[in-house]
C-alpha cells in the first residue's frame, strides 16, 4: 500500500491566524463579500439596501404584489386587534397599549426587517413574561403610573440587547435556548396563560397575583361564590367557536380566514350582545373607555436611576431573549416554506430597534408572534408591506373606532387568549424528541414543569442550565472508541458499532472524538490508560504477542490547548515505559503545528508515526511488528 506523508500546515502569521478566527465567530456569513470588486455607486446602493432591506424589493414593487399584501394586510389586522387589547391584559397593562404596539413597531419593522412573511406586535409569551415579573414588585393596581413606566423602560432594554446581538455579530447566544427547551417552555407558559384567563371565564373579582398552577387552581376554588353564570355562559360559548374555527382551518388550510376573522367577530358580537342586554349590569366585567388617538410620546416615562433599574433591566433582558428567540424561529420557519433567506443579525438589529423605538411611543414588547405570521402567510403575503397595511388598519381603528370597544367584554379577550396559545402545545414535537434523545425530552419537562410549579423565570433557568450541563458532559467527557478493520477492506470503524469489525493483534486503534483542551485532558488521560490496561490483558488472554502499537485516529481532534499538548506529551512517556509506540493518524493542521512547537526534540512527533489513514498506519507498521506481518 502506498503511504502518503503527513505534512505540516503552510506557515501563518498569529495576526492572520487571529483574523480568520474572528471571521469565522462574528462573520460567518462575510457580509462584506458582496462589495469586492464593485465600484463606489454600487458599494453606496449595496450598503443602503443591506442596512434598509425595504430598498431591496421596493424597486420592484407591483400592483400585482400589492393586491396580495393588502389581503394578507388586512387579514391579519383583523386578528391583531383583539390579540394586542388581549395581550395588553395579560401583561397587567391598559388595553390600548396593547393596539399602539400594534401601530408603531410593524412601520419599523416593515423597513428594517428581512423576512416576507412575519407579522409583528404583542405576543402572549412576553406579556406573560413582562407582567409577572414587574407585578412581582410593583402593583399595576395601586401603583398603575409607575407599572406603565417600568414596562416602557424594560422594552427599551430588551430592544437595546436586542439590537446590540446583532450590531456586535453576538447572536449565537440565543442559541442556547435549545429546541427542547423552547418546546418545554412555550407548552408551561401556554399552560400558566389559560390558567390566569380563568379570572376572566369565571367573572371572579379577587385572584391571586401567583403564577403557578397550583396557586391559581387554590384561587379558582376558594372564591366559587364570585363565580358568575353569566360569565361561564358566554365564555364557554365563544371559547367553543374559537376552538372550533381553528380546528376547522387546520383540517382546511384554505379556510384560513376563518379562524383569523373569528377573534375579531367574537369581539363584534359579544360587544353587541353586552350593549343590547345591558349585560355589564349583570355580572360580565367590559373593558370600559379607551382612550382615541395615536401613540403618544413616552420618553419621558423611561426609567434609568432608581430602586426600580436592576428590575426593568432583568425584565428586559430575559423577554428581549424569549422575543427574540421566538421571532427569529419563526422567520425562519416561513422562509424556509418559500424558499428565501433570512438574515437572522439583520432580524436581531430590526427587532431590537422597533422595541426601542416603540418604547418611546408607548409600546411594550413587540416581536414576530407564529399565530399571526401563518394567517398572514396563508393569506399570500408577498413582501413587508401586509405590516404597513396591518398598520394603517390599527391607526384607522384608533383614530375613529375606539369607542366601539367599551363595551367589549373581558371574557371574549380571555377566550380569545387561550385559543391563540393553545397552539404553542406541540405533542408531536415533544414526542418526536422522545424518540431522538431521551436527555433533551427531560430538558424539555424541566422546563415544562418548572414554569408551571415555579415560576416562568425559574423554568427557563433550569431548562437552560439543564441544557449547560449536557453541553459540559460532552465537553469534559468526550468519546473514545476503539477501531477495528472491517475485513477485507481498509475501512476502520467502531468496535462496538460494527460487529464484524475485527481488532488487529499487537495495535490498539483508538478514535478520539473531540477537541481536546483543559476540560477534558484529565479524563482522556485516564480513560486511554484503561483502554491500554484492558487491551494488554486481553493480549495476554488470547496469547498474543504484546501490545506494540497505540494509534491515535484524530481526524475528529478539531484542536487542543496547552493542557491538551501535555496529555500527548505524558501519554508518549506512558507507552514508552510498556515499549508501545504511539502513533498519530490524520491530525489537523492546528493540532500538527502546534504539536510540532511543543515537541523540539521530536520525541512524539516523528515522521514514521505520522500517517494519513489507519489503514496506511497499519500497512507500514506491519513491517516493524512481527505479529503484524500477517495484517
Amino acid at each position: 500500500m502506498e503511504v502518503h506523508k503527513v505534512v505540516a500546515p503552510p506557515h501563518r502569521s498569529t495576526a492572520a491566524k487571529l483574523k480568520t478566527r474572528l471571521k469565522e465567530t462574528f462573520f460567518p456569513d462575510d457580509p462584506l463579500r458582496q462589495f469586492r470588486g464593485q465600484p463606489n455607486r454600487t458599494k453606496l446602493i449595496r450598503a443602503a439596501q443591506y442596512i434598509f432591506p425595504i430598498l431591496q424589493w421596493c424597486p420592484v414593487y407591483s400592483f400585482r404584489l400589492l393586491k396580495s399584501d393588502v389581503v394578507s394586510g388586512l387579514t391579519i389586522a383583523s386578528l391583531a386587534i383583539p390579540q394586542g387589547i388581549s395581550y395588553a391584559k395579560l401583561a397587567n397593562l391598559p388595553p390600548i397599549v396593547g393596539l399602539y404596539s400594534s401601530f408603531v413597531p410593524p412601520l419599523v419593522y416593515a423597513v428594517l426587517g428581512s423576512s416576507r412573511d412575519l407579522a409583528v406586535g404583542p405576543v402572549s409569551i412576553a406579556s406573560l413574561i413582562l407582567g409577572s415579573m414587574l407585578r412581582q414588585q410593583v402593583s399595576p393596581v395601586d401603583n398603575p403610573l409607575l407599572f406603565l413606566q417600568l414596562a416602557f423602560s424594560s422594552t427599551f432594554f430588551a430592544g437595546l440587547f436586542q439590537a446590540s446581538l446583532g450590531i456586535l455579530r453576538l447572536g449565537f447566544i440565543i442559541d442556547f435556548l435549545s429546541k427542547a427547551t423552547l418546546i418545554g417552555f412555550m407548552a408551561g407558559a401556554a399552560i400558566i396563560v389559560s390558567l390566569q384567563q380563568l379570572k376572566a371565564l369565571l367573572g371572579i373579582t379577587h385572584f391571586t397575583k401567583q403564577m403557578g398552577v397550583v396557586p391559581v387552581l387554590s384561587s379558582v376554588f376558594h372564591h366559587t361564590n364570585e363565580w358568575s353564570w353569566q360569565t361561564i355562559v358566554m365564555g364557554v360559548c365563544f371559547l367553543l367557536f374559537l376552538l372550533a374555527t381553528r380546528h376547522l382551518s387546520m383540517k382546511k388550510p384554505k379556510l384560513f380566514w376563518v379562524s383569523a376573522g373569528a377573534p375579531l367577530l367574537s369581539v363584534i358580537v359579544s360587544t353587541l350582545l353586552v350593549f343590547v342586554f345591558r349585560a355589564d349590569r349583570h355580572g360580565i366585567s367590559v373593558i370600559g373607555k379607551l382612550q382615541e388617538g395615536l401613540n403618544p410620546p413616552s420618553w419621558n416615562m423611561l426609567q434609568f436611576h432608581g430602586s426600580h433599574l436592576g428590575l426593568v433591566a432583568k425584565t428586559g433582558l430575559i423577554t428581549g431573549i424569549v422575543s427574540l428567540t421566538e421571532g427569529i424561529a419563526v422567520g425562519r420557519t416561513f422562509a424556509a416554506l418559500k424558499n428565501y433567506h433570512v438574515d437572522g443579525n439583520k432580524e436581531m438589529i430590526a427587532i431590537g430597534l422597533m422595541n426601542v423605538v416603540g418604547s418611546a411611543t408607548s409600546c411594550y414588547v413587540t416581536t414576530g408572534a407564529f399565530s399571526r405570521s401563518a394567517v398572514n402567510n396563508n393569506a399570500g403575503c408577498k413582501t413587508a408591506v401586509s405590516n404597513i397595511v396591518m398598520s394603517v388598519t390599527v391607526m384607522v381603528t384608533l383614530l375613529f373606532l375606539m369607542p366601539l370597544f367599551e363595551y367589549t367584554p373581558n371574557v371574549v379577550l380571555g377566550a380569545i387568549i387561550v385559543t391563540a396559545v393553545i397552539g404553542l402545545i406541540d405533542l408531536p414535537a415533544a414526542r418526536h424528541i422522545w424518540r431522538i434523545d431521551k436527555f433533551d425530552f427531560l430538558v424539555m419537562l424541566c422546563a415544562f414543569f418548572g414554569v408551571i410549579f415555579l415560576s416562568v423565570q425559574q423554568g427557563l433557568a433550569i431548562a437552560v442550565g439543564l441544557s449547560l450541563f449536557k453541553l459540559l458532559m460532552q465537553v469534559t467527557r468526550p468519546k473514545t472508541v476503539i477501531m477495528g478493520n472491517i475485513p477485507g477492506t481498509d475501512v476502520y470503524r467502531n468496535l462496538h458499532h460494527y460487529k464484524e469489525a475485527q481488532r488487529i493483534p499487537g495495535v490498539l486503534v483508538l478514535s478520539i472524538e473531540s477537541a481536546v483542551n483543559f476540560a477534558n485532558s484529565n479524563y482522556l488521560t485516564e480513560r486511554t490508560s484503561r483502554w491500554i490496561e484492558e487491551c494488554e490483558e486481553e493480549e495476554a488472554q488470547e496469547k498474543h504477542s504484546s501490545l506494540q502499537f497505540l494509534i491515535l485516529e484524530m481526524s475528529a481532534v478539531s484542536g487542543v490547548d496547552t493542557n491538551g499538548v501535555s496529555f500527548f506529551k505524558e501519554l508518549k512517556k506512558t507507552t514508552a515505559k510498556k515499549n508501545i509506540e504511539l502513533v498519530f493518524v490524520n491530525p489537523l493542521s492546528e493540532v500538527i503545528e502546534k504539536l510540532q512547537r511543543a515537541d523540539e526534540e521530536e520525541e512524539f512527533m516523528r515522521p514514521e508515526f505520522l500517517f494519513l489513514t489507519v489503514a496506511e498506519a497499519v500497512a507500514s507498521l506491519s513491517l516493524k511488528g512481527p505479529s503484524l506481518n500477517n495484517v
